[in-house]
């Protein structure tokens, strides 16, 4: 084991993932340490630890689940605090990251909050970030600062493998294409396209063919986050349309925005297959849906970062 040159890990819970982060600390071995998050009448935040981390190595885990700007915020906040106690090195590990589909001006005077986000995140004061599979991948060039974008592709494939599945991995747009084709090649299962094009000068968009083959075959329709879960009902629909069996659904982000859980309800899907990065309220679980938890995998990734060791050995990189 490589001795860190910062002290000793601490683990702080942001508001947005605590029973995630409890899982991480169960896996690395530690006790989340304490601290006070305290939410004044007129909405304003205070963080205050109840312990030095002089010249620690300090992991904040903090999701953007909603409330997102709240527990944005807390993050920042929590960052300058920890930065103020002389922590040796602080990571934010945000294993949903919001904002992350705002990467680019796609009309004119629009922001790209993704950007401005990265840069909160760096003049908070944080050496570090991580986080699970962003939307759009050229985020990763708005920090100066080293981070680790990670995938749970991974716990989604090595769980379907093991259903030995004869199936079509299905990405519900052309956007997802490229990871569509690595998530089928780690399956060695084809792989098909929903297209869709927008309709004259509105913005809502339509399912209008399927590039691919699905008759008689059982389907995955892949995508990295559910919101409303349009762009799922209207692929489960063609799918089931140009004659797929059973259709499995699996993705990473459960963001579950109204009406998703209904949508997902009434659609004909045999298994919903998501992870732990987003905390799903109870009113929104449903029968057949299977959470995995990415725990493990920060787990593991913080112990290497800690000890200096590669993180992309983990994924035979």
């Amino acid at each position: 084991m490589t001795l860190s040159t910062f002290g000793d890990i601490k683990l702080f819970a942001g508001s947005g993932c605590p029973e995630l982060a409890h899982r991480i600390a169960n896996y690395i071995g530690i006790p989340v340490s304490p601290w006070d998050i305290v939410e004044f009448p007129n909405e304003n935040l205070l963080v205050r630890l109840l312990g030095s981390v002089r010249g620690q190595d300090v992991y904040i885990i903090q999701s953007h689940a909603r409330p997102v700007h709240r527990n944005m915020m807390e993050m920042l906040i929590a960052i300058d605090c920890l930065k103020r106690d002389s922590a040796g090195r602080i990571t934010a590990v945000v294993p949903y990251m919001a904002y992350s589909q705002s990467d680019k001006k796609v009309e004119p005077r629009v922001p790209i909050t993704a950007r401005l986000l990265a840069d909160m995140i760096e003049v908070a004061g944080a050496d570090r970030w991580m986080t699970v599979d962003l939307h759009a991948g050229q985020i990763q060039g708005f920090y100066k600062i080293p981070g680790d974008s990670l995938t749970a592709s991974y716990l989604l494939t090595d769980y379907l493998r093991l259903k030995e599945l004869d199936a079509v991995v299905v990405t519900p747009d052309l956007g997802f294409a490229k990871q569509g084709r690595n998530f089928a090649a780690q399956l060695d299962l084809p792989l098909a396209f929903v297209e869709k094009r927008r309709q004259g000068n509105t913005r809502g968009r339509e399912a209008l063919s399927l590039i691919g083959n699905v008759t008689d075959m059982d389907v995955i329709i892949v995508d990295d986050l559910v919101d409303t879960a349009g762009s799922i009902e209207q692929a489960v629909n063609l799918v089931k349309m140009k004659g797929a069996h059973d259709v499995y659904v699996a993705f990473t982000h459960p963001i579950l925005s109204d009406p998703a859980t209904t949508r997902l309800r009434n659609l004909p899907i045999k298994e919903i297959i998501t992870t732990d990065t987003v905390p799903i309220p109870p009113q929104k679980m449903l029968p057949n849906m299977t959470i995995l938890s990415v725990a493990n995998l920060l787990g593991e990734v913080i112990l290497r970062t800690h000890e200096g060791r590669s993180v992309g050995e983990l994924f035979n990189e």
